[in-house]
């Protein structure tokens, strides 16, 4: 995978255009020159004929990186690319064709594509030797349309005479269940109106609106069939150019749209034409300000680059529809709406990276979603952009909200942001309890994060994040002044963490177990499981499920016990939220070391194969994409969070880097649900996996705005005898660290914060004495239990000692 900024068209100087109609292209400053400082990927020849993303908050458009639309997706069979306005879509695609001497060049097949953080380009250079043409393409913030740049040079040694034709293809239907929502698809109508030179489509029962046209004069137009499934038409627009020795032409074209009116649709249209550099200027410097939040630097180049680039990602993953929301989506293509349990995660690593006002907006809609369609604390699990939730929730939902609350708390410090969700929480936690432990032992029963039939009772992962946001729901009862909720609350997270440590830990398989259950829903999951080892061809698997289910039958039990059967990744969930007895997380963790393969985790650990664990080597993948047998980067980063909670960055650092392993693997600048290269192409929840780990617990970053105090707790890996970051933001303040450590061992760690009257605190190591330890800028003092701290005096906290 080539890596670089992109120079293949720098030469790009010298604009020629034979049409003056305003405004042009011309007359605004090329993409290529807004983009010419702005971090590039060039992606792999080998995945031309994947998808790639071209982002925004309102619309996004979703195609192949040859340059072509093919009908992708399942979620809507066929759909899921184009160009999406949700809860609509205006285009399954469009296709550009050169007419030149006779011939017509269809630019389907495009040479490379290049990836920058908020654009793309497609270059195609081998199907004529009389040009070379790139396409570009943007999506503005806050901006219902997207921008098209075809960029023409003539590379002939003499004038050239040819001809665009821009081919635009209207399906103007519902997104997902939006017949649930009386959004029913009819026939799309076009017209062209010769005004602005502009094709104007409207679906014929419906106010949603898509125009499309260019910047140029247009010397000819046709309506045209659409090849594509659906009630969409087709419209096509042609324009001359004439390409002196070495000349340059661009032409702009725009795609507006609107669920609402033809009026909208107009504005934005106008806007696209009018405003296109100003709004890539306007996108590209945001973007900016997002790679300098949380900017890391490390030895590891790769793993640097894919910590920024995931912060891009996460902007990718914004969706706003007025009257429902704004929020973090899941994933794209097939993913495109709102998740709780996705956000649950994902927030918090957008958090740690300054992401906040999305985090904000997200949970506010999550909560008002969830107190509307279910009223009673349950936080529903999926929800469509047309406001459909198909699904109210599962049972791990719930108490992983309390959890998110107070984690954002603690870097926002707004007790009225508790004010607000506590009563949400309250509610929740009283639905958990009541209406989901039939057997009141304090185990919720129902489906957790693995959607395996039939694995529903108690589950591993339920009863961790439980105990969870019982803690994290006294810390905030406490903080809100109720110290009866709070006490009830932290007894019983102590209790369901000895209970968690004492009745689901396995000692023969060395594992935390998947379930608690009867011996009848064993067996049978047994049986099921058996099936899906034997057709994945793992033998291995096959002779420990026999094993277990004989032993079952040698030693019935009368209730509920623990079962390791699947050795699904949430086992780990009691390391993640770090309530496992040290030793058995000593052994728990190594066992889970044996589930991975050169990307991470498996999500099932049955799936793994004999060498599991120990391969580091090739890769060859399904050529036929299924969740079963998947590697995911959610389950890694929960590892990853797991091993930093027991002290073990070094490992910590292995599974980042097997996770950077997928990164641009198959789209340039970003990585797969599914490593390395199937599911959703980006994916909300990798910013949990990298950025918890990176800005939490490698340096430490542990804010309590509330107090104005940050603790700062690092554990760095081997490997980076040096690493810095630069810009955390907490709350009204920020923080910049740098930690560095010489080959005698000798650790120097310093921190710089824009605001002196808050308090930096550095816990040291127990085995420190003060001759041990130079502070040159702090008071070295004694905590609460006696043992040695750094607290800054100003904006600096700066030390160094040796372990």
């Amino acid at each position: 995978m080539q890596r670089h900024f992109n120079p293949l068209l720098l030469g790009f100087a010298t604009l020629f255009m034979a049409c003056s109609e305003p405004p042009t292209a011309s007359d605004q400053e090329s993409f290529e020159a807004i983009l010419g400082n702005s971090p590039s990927i060039v992606g792999n020849t080998e995945y031309l004929d994947s998808p790639y993303l071209t982002p925004g908050d309102r619309v996004y458009m979703v195609g192949h990186q040859n340059g072509t639309f093919p009908e992708l997706g399942w979620h809507i069979k066929g759909e899921m690319g184009g160009v999406w306005d949700h809860p609509i879509k205006l285009l399954d695609g469009f296709d550009l064709v050169l007419n030149h001497n006779g011939n017509r060049i269809s630019l389907d097949r495009a040479d490379s594509f290049v990836n920058y953080p908020m654009a793309n380009q497609h270059i195609f250079l081998n199907d004529n030797p009389d040009f070379a043409v790139s396409r570009w393409q943007f999506v503005p913030d806050a901006v219902e349309g997207i921008l098209v740049e075809l960029v023409i040079e003539n590379t002939s040694g003499a004038p050239q005479s040819l001809t665009v034709d821009f081919t635009g293809y209207t399906d103007l239907r519902p997104t997902w269940l939006g017949e649930e929502t009386g959004m029913i698809d009819s026939q799309d109508e076009i017209s062209f109106d010769s005004a602005t030179g502009a094709w104007v489509a409207k679906d014929a029962q419906n106010p949603w609106y898509t125009l499309f046209g260019s910047d140029q004069q247009i010397s000819s137009h046709e309506e045209q069939e659409s090849p594509y499934a659906g009630m969409g038409v087709g419209g096509s627009i042609s324009q001359s150019l004439e390409l002196p020795v070495g000349g340059i032409g661009r032409i702009r074209f725009a795609i507006a749209g609107s669920f609402e009116s033809e009026a909208a649709a107009r504005d934005t249209y106008e806007q696209l034409l009018s405003q296109g550099s100003e709004l890539m200027i306007a996108k590209r410097d945001r973007y900016a300000q997002l790679a300098a939040q949380s900017e890391l630097r490390i030895p590891d180049a790769e793993l640097q680059q894919t910590f920024e680039w995931l912060k891009y990602n996460s902007d990718w993953m914004i969706q706003e529809v007025p009257g429902i929301g704004r929020g973090i989506t899941a994933g794209i293509p097939d993913y495109p709406w709102w998740f709780g349990v996705d956000s649950e995660y994902a927030l918090r690593g957008y958090m740690a990276v300054g992401q906040r006002d999305i985090v904000h907006s997200t949970i506010k809609l999550l909560d008002s979603v969830s107190m509307a369609v279910n009223g009673n604390g349950k936080i529903i699990h999926e929800m469509s952009t047309n406001g459909k939730v198909f699904n109210p929730g599962n049972i791990n939902e719930t108490p992983q909200f309390a959890s998110l609350i107070w984690n954002i708390y603690r870097w926002n410090g707004d007790k009225a942001f508790l004010e607000k969700y506590f009563p949400t929480i309250e509610k929740g936690m009283d639905w958990l309890m009541d209406a989901n432990d039939g057997n009141n032992n304090g185990f919720p029963d129902g489906f957790g994060m693995m959607e395996i039939h039939g694995l529903d009772s108690e589950m591993i992962d339920v009863a961790a994040y439980t105990q969870a946001a019982f803690s994290d729901a006294s810390k905030i009862a406490a903080a809100l002044g109720q110290d009866q909720k709070a006490a009830d609350y932290a007894s019983r997270a102590t209790s369901l963490a000895e209970k968690i440590n004492d009745e689901f830990w396995s000692a023969r398989f060395g594992s935390y177990a998947d379930f608690m259950g009867t011996d009848q829903q064993a067996l049978h999951l047994i049986d099921d499981a058996i099936v899906r080892a034997d057709t994945l061809n793992k033998p291995w698997a096959i002779a420990e499920l026999e094993a277990t289910r004989q032993a079952i039958r040698r030693n019935p039990g009368s209730g509920l016990r623990p079962f390791v059967l699947h050795h699904n990744w949430v086992v780990n969930t009691p390391m993640e939220v770090g309530i496992a007895d040290p030793e058995k997380a000593k052994v728990a963790l190594e066992t889970a070391r044996q589930y991975t393969n050169p990307f991470g985790m498996f999500v099932t650990g049955i799936d793994r194969d004999e060498t599991a664990g120990a391969d580091e080597g090739s890769f060859q993948g399904s050529k036929v994409f299924s969740y079963t047998g998947a590697v995911m980067t959610l389950p890694t980063g929960v590892q990853t969070v797991a091993e930093n909670n027991y002290g073990n960055p070094d490992q910590a650092l292995d599974y980042l880097k097997r996770m950077t392993r997928s990164f641009s693997y198959a789209l340039p600048g970003s990585m797969y649900e599914v490593s390395p290269d199937y599911g959703m192409m980006a994916q909300a929840w990798n910013i949990f996996s990298f950025g918890v780990p990176i800005v939490e617990q490698f340096f430490g970053v542990r804010p309590m705005v509330s107090e104005k105090r940050i603790v700062l707790q690092p554990q760095m890996p081997e490997a980076w005898p040096e690493a810095a970051l630069n810009n955390v933001l907490v709350g009204e303040n920020s923080v910049d660290l740098t930690y560095s450590k010489n080959a005698e061992g000798l650790m120097t760690f310093r921190a710089e914060q824009a605001s002196s009257d808050w308090t930096l605190v550095f816990p040291l190591p127990e085995n420190l004495t003060e001759e041990q330890i130079e502070v040159r800028s702090g008071t070295l003092a004694k905590n609460a239990s006696g043992g040695l701290q750094v607290v800054s005096d100003g904006a600096v906290l700066d030390i160094s000692f040796t372990p």
